[in-house]
């Protein structure tokens, strides 16, 4: 195994999970980002959250910690799956995890959730396509949020659909784009 990560607030603050040594497909976000991400979305008891890229499973956990419910997770990669189940195990309550591209969940996805957090790598080449399907999808609840991080010198659409800007934070080089969703 590789390092750990700490869940930064809520009922499971404190507590590490493991993240593989050397894998630079699961990219953790930074402990300060997460916080900043997590203060600025407020309780999320009652709400439902999507995690996107899921790698380690941090982004769920957070989201879990802070009450979210149900929470889902999505990783493509069936090597990483061992380790994000064993990861979100640690939550108060189940966190289901599917094993499959997010594209092809996005677009068969049949529900909506509260609160998306897209985190595709860095060099994955279709984030605005990705932002313009959950958008045409309906997979955001009227009223809720995609946030979506990429790097700083991507483009992305402004709005699409029902999704419209309303917040871009930076963190260094990172950059996380929220939308909400008209009700």
């Amino acid at each position: 195994m590789g390092g750990t990560l700490r869940i930064t607030g809520g009922t499971l603050k404190g507590r590490r999970i493991e993240v593989p040594k050397g894998d630079f497909e699961i990219r953790p976000a930074m402990d300060r980002m997460r916080e900043s991400l997590f203060s600025i979305l407020g309780p999320l008891r009652g709400r439902s959250f999507l995690d996107l890229f899921s790698g380690s499973g941090i982004i769920a956990l957070e989201a879990a910690s802070r009450g979210a419910s149900p929470v889902a997770c999505v990783e493509r990669d069936r090597a990483k799956l061992g380790l994000l189940i064993q990861n979100v195990s640690i939550a108060p309550e189940r966190i289901d995890c599917r094993c499959v591209p997010v594209e092809r969940f996005v677009l068969r996805c049949e529900r909506s959730y509260s609160v998306i957090f897209c985190d595709p790598p860095f060099p994955y080449a279709h984030k605005a396509d990705l932002v313009r399907s959950i958008a045409d999808g309906g997979l955001v609840e009227p009223g809720g949020l995609l946030l979506i991080h990429y790097p700083s010198e991507d483009l992305l659409p402004e709005s699409h659909g029902s999704l419209t800007m309303s917040d871009e934070r930076a963190y260094g080089r990172s950059m996380v784009r929220f939308y909400t969703r008209s009700t």
